[in-house]
């Protein structure tokens, strides 16, 4: 072991840094102590770090009392300052955890850094998606855990959303659908929280015809005014394969709307293929499908790829003529029709009868795409006519017509919350409602 040690300390250079210059030290991780408050880890590049000198973060210009530095060995053991190529810990009885971010640069105060140390930038979110407690009182518990996954994930965002299905929750921004997939088992299993996720959506810009712009990452802040252009986040990925399965991938591909960027064969049996394709189309169950055509041996990378102007509208679904704005959706013009008859048809099943026929529609604008309709109940007026002229009996039916048409003008549909669940939720997230 100790040769194996020695050879390391022969072999591996030693750290490169500037024991003279002002302090910088990178952040690369750091936990919530509920005592002590944020601790953070560090290694110190150039210069060197003394307890009880007052240092600044370089990104937030948050400056600080440095009450406690130390290195883990492995317990976290204080000493009396870093130097250059040292890793160690700092403490500074700071609670909010937004003040210590993963990447950033600390300096000392009084003599500052010019330059922080390259390569840092915020984390920018592709997919969003909302996360809202199943019992509201466990609002604050999911605030609370949020903010302290925040410390060693620096990809989250977030920030508080109300829906008028689901109560209190928040919207999150992720990575993409692992990240998304991650944090939420971390929140459950960590924090003891149960949780039900939204369909997870992209942020999209739109420009209006005076040319603002407004950034839309909910369906809900859709603009009403003319539009001038819509553009969509596009990306370019890469699908490994068996060639047996290229046309069920080209396939798939070209139903998302990607555009073809080229194709090699690795070896005889094993192709590469790229694309360029919407990030919405990809965000929920592309990679599920993909796996399913090529029987698992499918492989899917990608990354952000710029921006796209894309045909895109709001599909609104109208109950009795009233827009239910948890139900609308940010979709493609071709592909909007199909939505419509998709949620028109769940909500058909999932809302109970009223004692007045209910029109359930999917709009675009102004323009009825799809319709259903859930049939009023009825009493039967006909029971007590046995026989009889037939007069008597349409004067009946008319008779109730009449009062059903009455009770439509001053009905309200009320929707049962676990007709909002299903009709919002992904699947995953819906079996769990359903088991609570």
């Amino acid at each position: 072991m100790e040769a194996l040690l020695d050879k390391i300390v022969r072999d591996l250079p030693a750290p490169e840094g500037d024991p003279d210059a002002p302090a910088r030290a990178m952040i690369f991780d750091s936990v919530y102590d509920t005592y002590r408050g944020v601790v953070t880890y560090v290694r110190v590049v150039d210069g060197m770090l003394h307890p009880r000198e007052r240092i600044q973060m370089m990104s937030t210009r948050a400056s600080h009392e440095l009450l406690e530095i130390g290195v883990s060995s492995p317990e976290p053991t204080p000493s009396k300052g870093l130097g250059v190529g040292e890793v160690g810990y700092l403490i500074t009885g700071v609670k909010d955890v937004r003040q210590s971010k993963v990447g950033d640069t600390v300096t000392n105060l009084a003599k500052p850094a010019a330059q922080s140390l390259p390569g840092y930038a915020d984390a920018k979110p592709m997919v969003f998606s909302g996360l809202y407690p199943l019992d509201g009182a466990d609002y604050p518990v999911l605030r609370d855990a949020l903010e302290k996954l925040m410390l060693n994930d620096a990809a989250l965002v977030y920030e508080p959303e109300t829906s008028a299905a689901l109560g209190f929750g928040f919207r999150v921004g992720f990575l993409g659908l692992l990240h998304l997939e991650i944090t939420r088992e971390r929140l459950e299993r960590e924090y003891n929280l149960d949780l039900i996720s939204t369909a997870p959506n992209v942020e999209y810009e739109v420009t209006l015809e005076d040319k603002k712009v407004v950034r839309v990452t909910n369906p809900s802040e859709y603009p009403t005014g003319k539009i001038a252009e819509v553009r969509e986040p596009m990306v370019s990925a890469t699908i490994l394969a068996p060639n047996e399965f290229v046309g069920a991938i080209m396939e798939l591909c070209q139903s998302r709307r990607g555009v073809m960027g080229g194709m090699d064969y690795l070896s005889e049996d094993r192709v590469e293929i790229r694309y360029r394709l919407p990030l919405a189309e990809i965000v929920f169950d592309f990679f599920d499908i993909l796996k399913s055509k090529t029987r698992g041996y499918g492989s899917l990378d990608w990354k952000a790829d710029g921006e796209k102007v894309a045909d895109l509208v709001k599909v609104d679904i109208m109950l009795q003529g009233e827009q239910v704005d948890a139900f609308s959706a940010i979709t493609h013009r071709d592909k909007a029709y199909a939505y419509g008859v998709m949620m028109t048809g769940k909500l058909r099943e999932l809302i109970p009868r009223q004692q007045f026929e209910v029109p359930i529609q999917a709009a675009i604008g102004s323009r009825i795409i799809a319709r259903e309709s859930i049939r009023a109940i009825r009493k039967d007026v006909l029971a007590k006519c046995y026989g009889g002229d037939i007069s008597r009996k349409r004067k009946l039916l008319e008779k109730q017509k009449e009062g059903k048409k009455r009770m439509k003008m001053v009905g309200t549909v009320e929707v049962p919350q676990e007709a909002f669940i299903a009709a919002l939720t992904t699947d995953e997230s819906k079996d769990k409602a359903k088991k609570k």
